[in-house]
Protein backbone atom coordinates (compact mmCIF):
# COMPACT_ATOMS: atom_id res chain seq x y z
CA UNK A 1 0.00 0.00 0.00
CA UNK A 2 1.14 3.57 -1.08
CA UNK A 3 0.97 5.30 2.16
CA UNK A 4 1.95 8.52 0.63
CA UNK A 5 -0.17 8.48 -2.05
CA UNK A 6 -3.04 7.72 0.70
CA UNK A 7 -2.20 10.82 3.08
CA UNK A 8 -1.68 13.11 0.13
CA UNK A 9 -4.99 12.83 -1.29
CA UNK A 10 -7.16 12.30 2.43
CA UNK A 11 -5.22 15.72 3.24
CA UNK A 12 -5.84 17.59 0.04
CA UNK A 13 -9.88 15.91 -0.17
CA UNK A 14 -10.08 16.86 3.36
CA UNK A 15 -8.83 20.53 3.24
CA UNK A 16 -10.87 20.69 0.09
CA UNK A 17 -14.15 19.83 1.76
CA UNK A 18 -13.86 21.70 4.88
CA UNK A 19 -16.24 24.53 4.82
CA UNK A 20 -17.46 23.95 1.58
CA UNK A 21 -21.48 23.80 0.45
CA UNK A 22 -21.75 20.06 0.99
CA UNK A 23 -20.64 20.11 4.74
CA UNK A 24 -22.73 23.22 4.94
CA UNK A 25 -25.37 21.12 3.57
CA UNK A 26 -25.06 18.16 6.09
CA UNK A 27 -24.38 20.72 9.02
CA UNK A 28 -27.73 22.31 7.96
CA UNK A 29 -29.63 18.49 8.16
CA UNK A 30 -27.94 17.42 11.15
CA UNK A 31 -28.97 20.44 12.66
CA UNK A 32 -32.29 19.12 12.60
CA UNK A 33 -33.34 17.72 15.90
CA UNK A 34 -36.38 15.38 14.00
CA UNK A 35 -33.25 14.07 12.05
CA UNK A 36 -31.00 10.80 12.86
CA UNK A 37 -27.38 11.73 13.06
CA UNK A 38 -26.60 8.61 11.83
CA UNK A 39 -28.88 8.60 8.85
CA UNK A 40 -27.39 11.48 8.11
CA UNK A 41 -23.80 10.75 8.38
CA UNK A 42 -24.27 7.61 6.28
CA UNK A 43 -25.86 9.38 3.40
CA UNK A 44 -23.03 12.02 3.50
CA UNK A 45 -20.12 9.41 3.43
CA UNK A 46 -22.38 7.14 0.85
CA UNK A 47 -22.71 10.64 -0.95
CA UNK A 48 -18.97 11.41 -1.04
CA UNK A 49 -17.92 8.07 -1.65
CA UNK A 50 -20.17 7.83 -4.75
CA UNK A 51 -18.89 11.12 -6.20
CA UNK A 52 -14.86 10.15 -5.10
CA UNK A 53 -15.57 6.48 -7.37
CA UNK A 54 -16.97 8.53 -10.24
CA UNK A 55 -13.67 10.92 -10.06
CA UNK A 56 -11.39 7.88 -9.89
CA UNK A 57 -13.26 6.20 -12.67
CA UNK A 58 -13.52 9.06 -14.85
CA UNK A 59 -9.72 10.19 -14.44
CA UNK A 60 -8.64 6.64 -15.07
CA UNK A 61 -10.35 6.66 -18.52
CA UNK A 62 -9.69 10.17 -19.49
CA UNK A 63 -5.98 9.64 -18.44
CA UNK A 64 -5.81 7.05 -21.42
CA UNK A 65 -6.50 10.10 -23.62
CA UNK A 66 -4.97 12.78 -22.48
CA UNK A 67 -1.96 13.02 -20.73
CA UNK A 68 -1.40 14.59 -16.51
CA UNK A 69 0.15 16.92 -17.62
CA UNK A 70 -2.35 18.14 -19.61
CA UNK A 71 -5.20 17.13 -17.34
CA UNK A 72 -3.41 19.31 -14.82
CA UNK A 73 -3.65 22.35 -17.06
CA UNK A 74 -7.37 21.59 -17.39
CA UNK A 75 -8.21 21.40 -13.67
CA UNK A 76 -6.24 24.23 -12.76
CA UNK A 77 -7.44 26.81 -15.94
CA UNK A 78 -11.29 25.20 -14.50
CA UNK A 79 -10.66 26.06 -11.32
CA UNK A 80 -9.34 29.47 -12.16
CA UNK A 81 -12.52 30.32 -13.95
CA UNK A 82 -14.64 28.92 -10.77
CA UNK A 83 -12.87 31.24 -8.59
CA UNK A 84 -13.44 34.36 -11.50
CA UNK A 85 -16.70 33.50 -12.01
CA UNK A 86 -17.36 33.49 -8.11
CA UNK A 87 -15.71 36.93 -7.69
CA UNK A 88 -17.59 38.22 -10.20
CA UNK A 89 -20.64 37.08 -9.12
CA UNK A 90 -20.53 38.39 -5.06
Amino acid sequence: MDYKILLTVFATVFIAELGDKTQLATLLFAADKEVSKLMVFVGASLALIATSAIGVLAGSVISDYISTKHLQYIAGIGFILIGTWTLLKT
